[in-house]
């Protein structure tokens, strides 16, 4: 895994340790990487491993991006804190977007705003429970690379700087 990858400047802790076993959503590798293994769309569509993408030997998390008259599949790495991606490559920096599930074209549920960002967050859900209390939260603004992770009302995004020592 290349740590250099990880946006560890913008990971925060909490001091909640991710669920684990074989059915985990989530898998924290070196104790301070977490990568999603399962993620769903608004209608329960797995939206991980959908396509031949990989990140490192991960499959990646796929999102269908609408954008400037543009609908595409964008790849995310399922890495938390991994900026790579594939899809869109020239989409400018700032451009507010729309994110739909990629299997049932469904719009992402919308969060709304953290902190003063102008980004709003969408919701991918770690079950097929499509609970609440265990999400990714993502950016619709294209270069705004500050997901949050919540796995059983925990931010788990906040865990791992803490176990990292940042």
């Amino acid at each position: 895994m290349a740590r250099e990858n990880v946006d560890v400047d913008n990971l925060q802790i909490t001091g909640a340790r991710p669920s684990e076993g074989p059915e985990a959503p989530l898998t924290v590798q070196d104790e301070v990487i977490i990568v999603v293994n399962q993620a769903y769309g608004p209608a329960g569509d797995p939206i991980v491993g959908i396509t031949d993408v990989e990140f490192d030997g991960f499959p990646a998390l796929t999102l269908l991006v609408r954008a400037e008259g543009r609908e595409e599949q964008v790849h995310l790495s399922p890495i938390h804190g991994d900026r790579r991606k594939v899809g869109m490559a020239d989409l400018p920096t700032g451009t507010k977007c729309e994110l739909l599930c990629p299997v049932s074209r469904k719009p992402l549920p919308r969060v709304g705003r953290i902190g003063e960002s102008e980004a709003e967050y969408c919701a991918i859900y770690l079950t097929k429970k499509l609970d609440e209390g265990s999400m990714i939260y993502v950016s619709d603004t294209w270069g705004h690379h500050h997901s949050r992770i919540v796995d059983n009302n925990e931010m788990i995004s906040l865990w791992v700087a803490a176990e990292s020592g940042e």
